[in-house]
């Protein structure tokens, strides 16, 4: 009897565990994730660039694209995610000269590694939900900006920025929204 009732417990976790993957899948969260890691894996897009936000199911990417074949690649990934109703494009298109004038290549590289260093920092932290801050740095100056869910998140994701390499300042967008 005890048997049984081990391997139906066994089939009910599994059953359970499937229906809330799949209800988590197409929540909005979710989605957001999905699309995220879209743009993440393009080659076209620069995912570190572009915020994702989702409510009622329907997409908005904001921020900056250096091209149009980017800007149409962000809104056709995001329009190709299982569960999007709809995508806003909030996107801005920059001309890449534009958005580096003057700075030199090894500036501009810097910048790249810093958002980096930053962005991943934050993924590996436990405390911060860091696909929804977005990272830009300009002249090692990194700016983050989306919604936190507390100021204990707030004040991680800070820490984190200013204890990375060659950060100079953080300027803190950060906003705390109850959940």
């Amino acid at each position: 009897m005890l048997k049984k009732s081990s391997s139906l417990f066994a089939v009910l976790a599994v059953f359970a565990t499937l229906v809330m993957g799949v209800a988590c899948a197409q929540s909005d969260l979710g989605i957001t994730t999905k699309v995220k890691a879209k743009l993440a894996t393009d080659s076209t897009v620069k995912a570190t660039q572009i915020n994702v936000d989702t409510t009622d199911k329907v997409v908005t990417l904001s921020g900056t694209v250096n091209s149009e074949a980017a800007k149409e690649q962000a809104l056709a990934l995001a329009r190709g995610t299982e569960g999007v109703a709809d995508v806003l494009d909030n996107l801005t298109l920059i001309a890449p000269q534009s958005a580096e004038a003057g700075r030199t290549v090894g500036q501009v590289v810097d910048d790249a590694s810093i958002t980096a260093a930053v962005k991943t920092k934050l993924m590996t932290d436990s405390v911060v939900g860091a696909l929804k801050i977005n990272v830009d740095t300009k002249d090692g100056v990194v700016s983050l900006n989306g919604p936190v869910k507390s100021q204990t998140e707030k004040d991680t994701a800070l820490r984190i920025a200013r204890e990375t390499n060659g950060v100079k300042d953080v300027r803190d967008n950060l906003v705390v929204q109850s959940v």
